[in-house]
């Protein structure tokens, strides 16, 4: 039964196998007979069916075209998003390396040209800003574990910036040159002349070098430093090396006058800055006088 029944099967695919074969060698043969008109004939009959049937599913085609295209457009914003934010992170965290690493070479600068490398400097940030209009101290990140106590001097790239007035474990707090308690004994770089420096009451951003005499000519645009000296009385005392640079004169009042007010404007941003130097030593040249 079961030969049978391959022999039957077998027998129809060879029949099958050679009408086809048939059919081919008459269609290929003629030249428009009538296996070309049953072509045309079916073709007639289901064109339409198929054109019909292709504007019904169209559509449905669409619909999944533009499924598919929105995902694969939402997959890609994501991703471009991603991206985005990444080089975002990536310039942001670049540009405040670069910013923050122009303020350590200037310090490192100020370093070489005041000498203060024997001074031990240690590199702070700033953690914590008065909030008041006075500006009058600023928070940062060492402390007495660093080396760091009351009365060390603090620098910036720029210039002075004042006095460590309280020390902890791992913070310190500083007191600015515009506190209206800060004193420093200063010289005017060019000439030598001597003086003060203290912030002009009532205006937290200017300094005013005091106690110069009147025969003291001091012209706007000389540079001011620290003078690194401490006097008998201690109306010059100072914590401070000598050379450090404080500000620039801005104008004179009075000049040649026993009332001469020569005010400057500091060389430091009080209000932006975010790393200083601690002078942990006193160089030899600073000691107080006799």
């Amino acid at each position: 039964m079961y030969d049978k029944t391959v022999r039957r099967r077998r027998a129809v695919l060879g029949l099958l196998v050679a009408s086809s074969l048939i059919l081919l060698t008459a269609y290929f043969g003629e030249s428009g007979g009538g296996l070309h008109a049953v072509q045309r004939g079916v073709l007639d009959v289901v064109s339409p069916i198929q054109e019909g049937a292709s504007r019904a599913l169209k559509p449905f085609r669409d619909l999944a075209g533009w499924t598919g295209d929105t995902l694969d457009a939402k997959k890609e914003v994501k991703g471009l998003r991603a991206e985005r934010d990444a080089l975002r992170s990536t310039a942001v965290a670049g540009t405040a390396a670069r910013r923050e690493n122009a303020q350590l070479k200037r310090m490192l600068g100020i370093d070489e040209a005041a000498g203060l490398n024997r001074a031990g400097p240690v590199a702070a940030r700033v953690i914590g800003q008065d909030p008041s209009l006075w500006y009058g101290q600023v928070t940062i990140n060492k402390g007495t574990n660093d080396g760091i106590q009351v009365d060390q001097p603090v620098v910036t790239g720029e210039g002075l910036v004042g006095r460590v007035s309280f020390a902890a474990g791992s913070t310190a707090i500083v007191r600015l040159i515009t506190d209206h308690t800060t004193r420093v004994s200063a010289r005017v770089n060019a000439t030598g002349i001597t003086g003060v420096v203290r912030v002009e009451a009532g205006r937290p951003t200017d300094l005013v070098l005091d106690f110069t005499r009147r025969d003291d000519d001091v012209r706007r645009g000389q540079v001011i430093v620290t003078a690194g000296t401490r006097s008998r009385a201690d109306r010059l005392e100072s914590l401070y090396p000598p050379n450090v640079p404080i500000g620039t004169v801005t104008r004179v009042d009075q000049p040649a006058t026993d009332d001469q007010q020569v005010h400057l404007r500091p060389f430091a941003d009080l209000r932006r800055m975010e790393f200083v130097q601690v002078l942990t030593k006193a160089p030899n040249h600073n000691r107080p006088l006799p």
